[in-house]
């Protein structure tokens, strides 16, 4: 969908490929919001009475990262229903360009993160697994590390999961507890962040990550947006949405 239907963003696959790294992937953040804006005026010429909708929820890809840009969630909460979403989140991002699962490019951030809990079976027994390229926590330590401008101005870090979630709140979402533990930085047994990977992976990076929530959360009513734009019942709740790994186990 992203390659045919959202040529201007140049993916292949609904990616970019770095051409001096192959190992660095990455895909354009405001893509995923443009394509949110094309599914819903679908939906709405296909005759979807969104007012009949008692609760939203959703699952994205694992293992991406969205950085939000300073007094984002002010833009969020003031969204003209009468523009749609890519237009006003466009300059919303401190990085334009989201890490996603296919990215290889953190060996030594994952290093870093298996030596600050004593190897890689310490952080496997802590996070669930050794240190993964493809997991968030090495991608955000590796922005971090060479873009620490952006990362700096960079007020709050979702998941592509918590991402859309926050598109549908109309503020940030917290990170839900499934796609949370594929990050490699939650202690699976507390379900909290570990201090000494996020000490690791980021300076102030457990203000940027918020608290983590059970996957099944209602996190507040739909965002007047959506009420007004397309209709949506206010008393429409969001649910938190996940990754996509959790939400294919629990549909089979």
């Amino acid at each position: 969908m992203f390659d045919s239907d959202l040529p201007e963003f140049r993916t292949h696959g609904g990616v970019l490929i770095e051409k001096s790294d192959a190992n660095v992937i990455t895909a354009p953040t405001i893509m995923w919001v443009k394509a949110l804006d094309m599914l819903l005026d679908k939906l709405t010429v296909a005759g979807v009475d969104f007012s009949k909708i008692a609760a939203v929820s959703g699952s994205a890809q694992q293992h991406g990262s969205v950085y939000w840009q300073k007094n984002c969630e002010k833009v969020l909460a003031g969204l003209d229903p009468g523009q749609f979403l890519h237009q006003q989140l466009a300059s919303s991002f401190s990085i334009n360009t989201s890490p996603v699962w296919m990215d290889s490019s953190t060996t030594d951030q994952c290093k870093q993160l298996e030596d600050a809990v004593g190897g890689p079976q310490k952080l496997a027994e802590i996070t669930g697994s050794r240190g993964y390229e493809r997991f968030t926590g090495s991608q955000i330590a590796k922005i971090a590390q060479t873009r620490p401008e952006p990362y700096k101005t960079t007020d709050r870090i979702s998941l592509v999961s918590s991402f859309l979630c926050s598109l549908f709140l109309g503020k940030i979402a917290p990170i839900d507890v499934s796609d949370g533990s594929g990050m490699n930085l939650m202690d699976i047994r507390t379900k909290k962040w570990d201090q000494r990977l996020l000490d690791v992976a980021g300076a102030n990076l457990e203000e940027k990550l918020g608290a983590t929530v059970p996957s099944n959360t209602n996190v507040g009513s739909i965002s007047p947006y959506f009420v007004e734009r397309y209709s949506f019942s206010p008393e429409c709740r969001v649910i938190a949405c996940t990754g996509d790994n959790s939400a294919s186990l629990v549909g089979k």
